[in-house]
């Protein structure tokens, strides 16, 4: 694991700014955003803006929906995030390849990304194992997988497994592999090594580009924000390796299933159908398996956004066979014992928490929140209601706060404010929202200008950090949302247009983020 580079001026200035883009949301050939040129002219347009924080969504790999929240693994990288120009600069594939590559796309192809990549990877991979001028790479590539060992050897056999069983989810596999008897793991790892070295190649190539790409972050005095799901799915390496961490019956089936109960989003409440955690099984081993998740976030991102906070205090569960999350019931988790490990264990000690802490907050969510001071979050779209006294109110920010215009799970501002049709919210309750909005401003924005009057607004607040997504810098409708929690299909598929954040653009933004002393730039 790597250590945590200090970025420059992230101690003595603590107000500062960022935005809010998945990677999958850059622009370029493909079918989807990279870490290749896009990732890089993303930084600069950070770094014209005044902005010193970049967020991004969960980066392992995703299957069927493209949920980032939903991977076949916490610890490996989606490697559809890898760049072909980057594979072609350390001459692991022709100059000429990229005429082959899908045109750019007004949105998120995660299938035509699938199809273009993969024969790619083949192809880099026998020239790094058969290329006698790639001897330095290979060696790298050897250090590599014998260093990361511990988690991927699992993936790299879950995956090739995996294809070899027609992308079956892992409990309908063969009883064997399902139960990762030992002499059928060891006849699958002979039978399916070429494969099995390829998974562990294009898991190399994901942190080769990554690391590069944060250490050209970190130069620029740019933070990287990661986002660790607090349930893993059950399609996952993690799951299949580690049943006993979870609440299964010895099939693999679910015993419970993890969502949240009805809200603002869904009148039904949302089945997310993730496995819940066996926390005794857990807590006895001195929750290893948070440790290492949290070590290899660490690894990767300058601070950890923790999503679902108020699921260490306690979280929802399901039947497993329920089709709808009405019925479930509050159950306890060891939130301030795992936490307790996490801030004092030396591997893990030094991680700068974000709790997202969202959704049905009580009394014993802000207790863990605060006793161990992580940062809360705040959306401004929601501090508009009826509530005069709401501690949303842009007014009650408080310092130690992460403070969004909206998230990926919301309507944009621009949508929000309009009033576009989105969760439960009704015309009139718009209406009040759009006039208290005004009333708080001091005026009706011009035309074209609500989504600046509102990211002023956010900028100006006690919040140390403030995330505002991209698709709000822009003015972007609801259209541009990148998902809608309860719809099963069409998420995730937001994408920038090649020159779509403009000068214009970034120049306001900067003024603004130099008005409420948020850069040193």
């Amino acid at each position: 694991m790597h250590g945590v580079p200090k970025l420059p001026g992230s101690s003595d200035w603590p107000r500062h700014s960022g935005l809010l883009c998945h990677i999958s949301s850059l622009p370029g050939l493909g079918g989807t955003g990279d870490l290749g040129p896009a990732a890089y002219q993303f930084l600069t347009q950070l770094s014209r803006a005044g902005q010193r924080a970049w967020q991004v969504l969960p980066i392992g790999p995703t299957g069927f929906g493209d949920s980032p929240y939903q991977t076949a693994s916490v610890l490996g990288g989606n490697p559809l995030f890898i760049s072909i120009e980057r594979l072609i600069e350390d001459g692991l594939l022709p100059a000429d390849i990229t005429s082959m590559a899908p045109v750019e796309s007004s949105e998120a192809d995660f299938a035509a990304a699938q199809a273009y990549k993969w024969p790619l990877f083949e192809r880099a991979f026998r020239k790094l194992v058969t290329d006698a001028q790639q001897a330095s790479q290979r060696a790298e590539f050897l250090a590599f997988s014998e260093r990361e060992r511990d988690w991927l050897d699992d993936y790299a056999l879950f995956m090739a497994i995996k294809e070899e069983q027609g992308l079956r989810p892992w409990i309908e596999w063969p009883l064997p592999l399902r139960d990762r008897q030992p002499s059928a793991l060891s006849a699958a790892s002979q039978r399916l090594s070429v494969r099995i070295d390829l998974h562990r190649f294009v898991q190399w190539q994901f942190e080769r580009q990554w690391l590069a790409l944060r250490k050209a972050a970190t130069d620029l005095g740019i933070e990287l924000i990661g986002d660790v799901p607090i349930f893993v799915a059950h399609d996952s390496v993690e799951v299949w390796s580690n049943p006993s961490q979870f609440l299964l019956h010895p099939d693999g089936q679910l015993q419970v299933q993890a969502g949240v109960p009805p809200d603002y989003f869904s009148k039904t409440g949302q089945l997310w159908g993730n496995p819940l955690y066996n926390w005794e099984r857990m807590q006895a081993d001195g929750f290893a398996f948070w440790r290492k998740r949290i070590q290899r976030a660490a690894s990767l991102f300058d601070r950890v956004r923790i999503d679902h906070f108020r699921g260490f205090a306690a979280h929802w569960e399901i039947p497993a066979a329920d089709r709808t999350a009405e019925f479930g019931r509050w159950v306890t988790a060891p939130g301030h014992a795992l936490f307790e490990v996490l801030t004092t264990h030396p591997e893990t000690r030094s991680v700068r928490f974000i709790a997202e802490d969202l959704g049905v907050i009580t009394p014993d969510v802000e207790a863990l929140r605060d006793r161990f001071g992580f940062p809360g979050i705040r959306v401004l779209q929601f501090g508009f209601g009826d509530d005069d006294f709401y501690d949303g109110r842009p007014w009650a920010f408080r310092k130690n706060l992460v403070a969004y215009s909206s998230t990926h799970d919301n309507a944009t501002i621009v949508g929000w404010y309009r009033g576009e049709p989105e969760g439960t919210r009704s015309d009139e309750q718009a209406r009040r929202e759009r006039d208290k909005v005004h009333d708080y401003i001091g005026h009706v924005p011009s035309p074209g200008y609500a989504h600046f009057s509102l990211i002023r607004l956010v900028m100006s607040t006690a919040a140390e950090t403030v995330i505002i997504p991209v698709q709000d810098v822009l003015g972007l409708g609801n259209v541009a949302r990148m998902n809608t929690p309860g719809l099963p299909q069409g998420n995730w598929r937001f994408r920038l247009r090649s020159g779509q954040l403009d000068d214009g653009s970034l120049d306001h933004l900067r003024h603004i983020t130099k008005l409420y002393a948020r850069t040193q730039r």
